[in-house]
């Protein structure tokens, strides 16, 4: 695997340079007027005249190890799916930047209510990636408190969390703090109509909610041509909040953006939607072969675009990091694949009969019925056994 695939980063160093921004027209870049950008695909910063930002060489590298962490522990993920170790997984390769911008725009008492590919975004918060893989592996429903890292759990339901944080959002303004709350969703799920309905009553309630959006060009097998006639972010005027479209490959764009937001949301001035701009490249899910419904030549211009590349490009033409530097984050990469791969392995069996628990409070007629044809369904392969034994 390459560094940029497989590496994490060394514990951040203690250099406060700040670095300036590389002036470039749009002309130069080839940026879409109504794409915000910070970082070509390049690696050359670019200023934009609504969303400046500032960041120390730390910080800088910091979102490095970020993105490549996160990649590698999906890297990690996948394969262990194949390997039968995992049921599933949602791979987010190519959207770290998207996850990792917005996600470090938070701040501690903020709450986010993520889909199920949010993996980037739970690093950010805290959680430890191998809760990620216990409801994946079917030995949890979710593994984590939310209320430690102010991340809810995993929600499979499309688009059904943008009404849990659009509801949250509403609690929190009545008790008047001042934090903000961001639902994460796709292109796919802007199609739901729990996602029209938290629109409207985040508008309505001017809710300090921040709508995250990452458009990923793919809703399964579905192109976003097929789902809407105008870009997504424009869909927020319809609602009376503002929209904005994000180069999603770009962390220092999504960063920037975010933040905005966050901190509108916070000044009471209601929702905002973010639309982050980019791509899935691997499959939707493990059970998904995007091959039968895209060209190879899409996905190869997208990888010129890869959101870790850039940000590596820029480390080294500003000479922020060296080879040393590097070569530490492939260390720490694979000491992060060997603990995954081996907390993966070590997690006990659940208990199979669990499942019928608490369905209902005082019990069902129907689930006792279910939990009878379960155990004769598991008897009868030691049934089996036995009398193979027999023979």
């Amino acid at each position: 695997m390459t560094v940029e695939s497989t590496a994490a980063r060394k514990p951040r160093r203690s250099s406060t340079k700040r670095v300036s921004a590389k002036k470039a027209q749009p002309a130069e870049t080839g940026r879409d007027p109504e794409l915000v950008q910070l970082l070509t695909p390049e690696g050359v910063r670019v200023e934009h005249p609504d969303y400046a930002i500032d960041l120390s060489a730390d910080e800088l590298r910091a979102l490095y190890r970020d993105m490549v962490l996160t990649r590698r522990f999906d890297a990690e993920a996948t394969a262990l799916q194949r390997q039968g170790e995992l049921g599933l997984w949602a791979s987010l390769l190519g959207q770290e930047a998207a996850q990792i911008g917005s996600a470090r725009a938070l701040r501690d008492d903020d709450y986010v209510f993520p889909t199920y590919r949010e993996h980037g975004v739970a690093w950010c918060r805290g959680v430890d990636p191998t809760n990620l893989l216990g409801m994946f592996r079917g030995v949890n429903h979710g593994g984590w408190d939310p209320t430690t890292n102010n991340f809810h759990l995993y929600t499979i339901v499309i688009g059904s969390q943008t009404l849990h944080a659009t509801g949250y959002a509403m609690g929190v303004a009545k008790d008047g703090a001042d934090s903000a709350v961001v639902a994460y969703f796709g292109d796919g799920a802007s199609s739901q109509g729990d996602v029209a309905e938290a629109f409207t009553f985040g508008a309505v309630y001017n809710a300090p909610v921040v709508f995250f959006c990452q458009n990923n060009q793919w809703a399964i097998s579905e192109p976003t041509e097929k789902q809407m006639r105008v870009p997504l972010y424009q869909r927020a005027q319809g609602y009376g909040f503002p929209g904005v479209r994000v180069d999603g490959n770009d962390v220092l764009a999504c960063l920037a953006v975010t933040r905005w937001a966050l901190e509108r949301a916070r000044r009471g001035e209601g929702p905002t939607l973010v639309e982050a701009f980019t791509y899935r490249m691997g499959a939707h899910t493990t059970s998904d072969d995007p091959t039968k419904y895209r060209a190879d030549e899409e996905r190869e211009a997208w990888v010129a675009k890869d959101p870790i590349l850039r940000v590596r490009a820029y480390l080294e033409n500003e000479g922020l990091a060296d080879e040393a530097y590097f070569a530490g984050l492939e260390d720490e990469s694979e000491t992060l694949g060997k603990r995954v791969r081996e907390a993966v392995r070590a997690m006990p069996q659940p208990d199979q009969l669990a499942i019928f628990e608490n369905v209902y409070a005082d019990g069902h007629a129907l689930v006792d019925e279910e939990r009878a044809q379960f155990l004769a369904y598991q008897a009868s392969f030691t049934e089996g056994s036995a009398s193979e034994e027999g023979n």
